[in-house]
């Protein structure tokens, strides 16, 4: 492939939302690409370039761009990767297990259509929930307390009835989640336990109880809390589907989106340093020479120690989601006593999960992107799911509101994926200096969205990320989901001090 010619031309149509790009010299199956026309334009050539150095690294046997897809770490957010013999890290990133979840209250809209019963709102959720790089329980004045020995048992045993009975969180949500406990490399919690303790006498996790004091918090960069009015889909398949999963037309939900905070990023980049020392020291050639594509072939003891941390990191997501929306649930019932609330799903978008794809068992890495089983599928047979397919949550950005959607079966062509979201089109620096911080406020409120802060995160701003309608005509067209209901924001908690890196 002529170096200088790598841009979405090079991409051939199949349908009106389908495509493949073809490797170097037809070197393999190509990458499956899924996108209207209008969002290939938006695939730059350094997105390019990582996917097919991801496609043609070792072991690789699919390679997903969904219409979200953007420049990443090693491979591009919103890609798909799947390989029977080895595991990636750089397609799983720094934030393991970064997911959505989504709570239903009982709430008519009407209730908070008045600006001060918002505001009133916002203070609550802000005393229990920190949002910010580094912040924890210490920060706020109503979080909830996590001591070091809880923190050893919910890395180890991620939702158990044990640790949800511990922090006040209702038992039966784990039946909702997309993986309520994440086991170490040989399917087993002892396993972690293993990994955790020689960690700790090692001094490899330095601060371990800090990190754990940030359970029950936001973060920051793109990670949030969202107050949604839902509006379910007017046909009688989008009722049915929203009945099973939850959801109340005309009624508030809590929309939320975070990961493992400072233990997943330390867990992840001591990973990144460890097996690139492996490569330097045997010389090993990097895929494209990429550093942040670096690898390790299963069975190895390298790939043991990262499955092990993946899944200590995916466990602390898991309950860290959990928390979240058990505070988020009590500050509503601080400002309207009575309220209940559950929780719809919990699913994640940066996770490698061993799965069957085109009939052979491998792991597929979603790296900002989203499983996606349509009902009746055998993994959904032991799960409330299994006549409708799952939820999925997809955020879009808080003017042009965000989606649940459901797995159709073409959703096969994309390894049972679909993207996470809109999808960045500016880079953060490139946002703050391009937008106009006075615009940004304007539309917010003239959509009538209240923020926890004085000013939005320009970096965070719509227009700093693809349009949300294109994106979700892809999936759409691709036969990869239908909707089930369409959120309207109606206030953002974000943190307004400074940007994560995930």
């Amino acid at each position: 492939m002529n170096e200088s010619t790598l841009d979405h031309s090079r991409i051939v149509e199949t349908g009106p939302a389908t495509g493949f790009l073809p490797l170097p010299g037809s070197r393999g199956k190509p990458i499956t690409v899924i996108g209207t026309p209008a969002i290939r334009r938006t695939f730059d050539e350094g997105c390019l370039r990582q996917a097919i150095n991801s496609r043609m690294a070792p072991g690789v046997h699919e390679l997903v761009l969904n219409p979200d897809a953007h420049l990443g770490y090693g491979a591009p957010v919103g890609c798909v990767l799947a390989s029977p013999t080895h595991i990636y890290p750089g397609p799983v990133g720094v934030d393991i297990k970064c997911s959505m979840s989504l709570l239903q209250l009982d709430l008519p809209a009407e209730a908070i259509e008045d600006r001060r019963a918002r505001r009133a709102l916002i203070d609550a959720i802000v005393q229990r929930t920190p949002t910010g790089a580094g912040k924890g329980r210490r920060s706020v004045k109503k979080g909830r307390a996590v001591d070091e020995a809880l923190g050893r048992t919910l890395v180890t045993q991620g939702a158990s009835e044990e640790v949800c009975r511990a922090l006040g969180i209702p038992v039966h949500w784990a039946q909702r989640c997309e993986d309520a406990v994440h086991t170490g490399h040989d399917d087993t919690l002892d396993s972690l336990a293993s990994r955790l303790e020689a960690a700790l006498e090692s001094g490899r996790l330095p601060g371990f109880g800090d990190k754990i004091a940030q359970l029950g918090s936001y973060g920051g960069g793109n990670h949030f809390g969202e107050c949604e009015v839902v509006r379910v889909a007017d046909d009688d398949r989008a009722r049915r589907v929203a009945d099973v999963f939850g959801l109340r037309d005309g009624h508030v939900a809590f929309l939320s989106h975070c990961g493992s905070r400072g233990l997943g990023n330390l867990l992840a980049r001591r990973q990144f340093q460890a097996l690139l020392g492996h490569f330097e020291r045997w010389s090993i050639p990097l895929p494209g020479g990429d550093r942040e594509l670096v690898y390790a072939p299963l069975g190895t003891p390298e790939a043991d120690a990262y499955l092990d941390d993946m899944a200590l990191g995916a466990n602390f997501a898991t309950v860290n989601h959990l928390l979240i929306n058990s505070l988020i649930l009590e500050a509503f019932q601080s400002v309207f006593p009575g309220v209940r609330g559950d929780l719809v799903y919990l699913i994640s978008h940066n996770i490698a999960r061993r799965e069957i794809v085109a009939g052979t068992t491998m792991w597929v890495h979603r790296k900002g992107a989203t499983r996606a089983y349509p009902a009746e599928h055998p993994v959904l047979a032991q799960t409330p799911f299994f006549e409708t397919g799952h939820p999925i949550l997809l955020p879009g950005n808080p003017s042009a509101g965000s989606v649940v959607m459901v797995a159709e079966d073409g959703a096969e062509k994309s390894c049972y994926s679909v993207n996470h979201g809109a999808g960045r089109c500016m880079g953060r620096k490139e946002a703050a200096r391009r937008l106009d911080q006075a615009r940004v406020d304007q539309r917010m409120d003239a959509d009538d969205i209240l923020f926890n802060g004085r000013r939005y995160p320009i970096d965070e701003a719509p227009d700093a990320y693809k349009d949300f309608d294109e994106v979700l005509g892809s999936v759409r067209q691709a036969g990869l989901a239908v909707d089930v209901a369409h959120l309207r924001a109606r206030f953002v908690i974000k943190d307004t001090t400074s940007p994560a890196d995930d």
